[in-house]
C-alpha cells in the first residue's frame, strides 16, 4: 500500500524528534555517522533531517564534524522552564518532605505511555537515587506510576504494558493501582531497577483528578517496613498540602 503524503510527514516528524532525543548531556555530539548507527536510519535520512533541524536552528554544526544542538533550543528550554517553574509554596513542600524522610524527593507528571520528573528536591544523603528533572521514565512500574494511573482506561494500559516485561500485564497495572487508592499511597520496591525503592502519593485539583506524583526515593536498604510506613505518612500529608496550594506546572 502506497504511503499517504500525511503518513509520511508524521513518519518524517517522529524520526526528527528521536533524532533530536538522542543528544543528551552524556552525549551532546554526534557525528553523522554515529547518528546513523544510533539512529538505525539510512545515512540519506539522517542528513536529510540534521539539515532541515540545522535550518530551524535546533541543531548546529561545529565545523569540526561534529552536530550538537542549536540555539533555537534556547527558547524552547526557556519556556518550558518558565510553564513548569514550581511556585516557592511548593518546593517548600518538596524540601520539608525531603527534610523530613532523608531522602531526595521528585514530582512526576504522565505525559502519554510515560511519566516524567518536571521538580525535585536533592536529599541530604551521600547515597542517593539519582533521577535528573526532564527524565522520562516508563509508566509500567514505580510507585509513582502506580498513583499517575489511577484514572487510566484499558486502552492507555494496554499501550504501556506494550513495551513493558512479560511479566508486567493489564492485571498487574491494576492491582497495582487499586493497592495504591486503598492505602493512600504506593510503594515499589526494585520494580525498575534493582536496589531503588519509592513512595508516591497524588497531588490532585479540586475535583480530585490526579495530576502529579510526589515522590520520595532512594536505597532500598533505607525503605525498611518502618521507614515506609513514615514515609507514607509524610509524602500523603505533603502531597494533601501541595494540591491545597497548587503546583503549577503547565496549568
Amino acid at each position: 500500500m502506497a504511503e499517504t503524503g500525511d503518513d509520511s510527514g508524521v513518519r518524517s516528524v517522529l524520526r526528527a524528534l528521536d533524532l533530536l532525543a538522542l543528544f543528551t548531556e552524556e552525549h551532546a555530539r554526534w557525528t553523522i555517522r554515529d547518528l546513523t548507527e544510533a539512529s538505525g536510519l539510512a545515512k540519506t535520512t539522517v542528513i536529510r533531517l540534521v539539515t532541515t533541524l540545522e535550518r530551524r536552528g535546533l541543531l548546529w554544526s561545529s565545523g569540526t564534524g561534529h552536530i550538537t544542538v542549536g540555539p533555537g533550543l534556547l527558547r524552547w528550554s526557556t519556556l518550558a522552564r518558565s510553564t513548569w517553574q514550581l511556585p516557592e509554596q511548593a518546593r517548600q513542600q518538596m524540601r520539608a518532605l525531603s527534610e523530613e524522610c532523608g531522602e531526595t524527593v521528585n514530582l512526576y507528571v504522565r505525559s502519554n505511555v510515560r511519566r516524567v520528573c518536571v521538580a525535585k528536591h536533592e536529599g541530604a544523603q551521600h547515597l542517593r537515587h539519582v533521577v535528573r528533572v526532564g527524565d522520562e521514565l516508563p509508566l509500567w512500574s514505580g510507585a509513582a506510576s502506580w498513583v499517575l494511573l489511577a484514572d487510566a482506561d484499558d486502552e492507555l494500559l494496554a499501550a504501556i504494558v506494550a513495551d513493558a516485561p512479560a511479566e508486567y500485564t493489564v492485571d498487574v497495572l491494576r492491582a497495582g493501582i487499586a493497592e495504591a487508592a486503598n492505602r493512600g499511597y504506593a510503594v515499589s520496591h526494585g520494580e525498575r531497577e534493582l536496589g531503588a525503592s519509592g513512595v508516591a502519593a497524588p497531588v490532585t485539583d479540586a475535583r480530585g483528578t490526579v495530576l502529579a506524583a510526589l515522590a520520595p526515593g532512594g536505597p532500598t536498604a533505607r525503605f525498611t517496613e518502618d521507614n515506609v510506613a513514615r514515609f507514607g505518612v509524610a509524602v500523603r500529608e505533603a502531597a494533601r498540602r501541595m494540591s491545597q496550594t497548587g503546583f503549577g506546572g503547565a496549568g
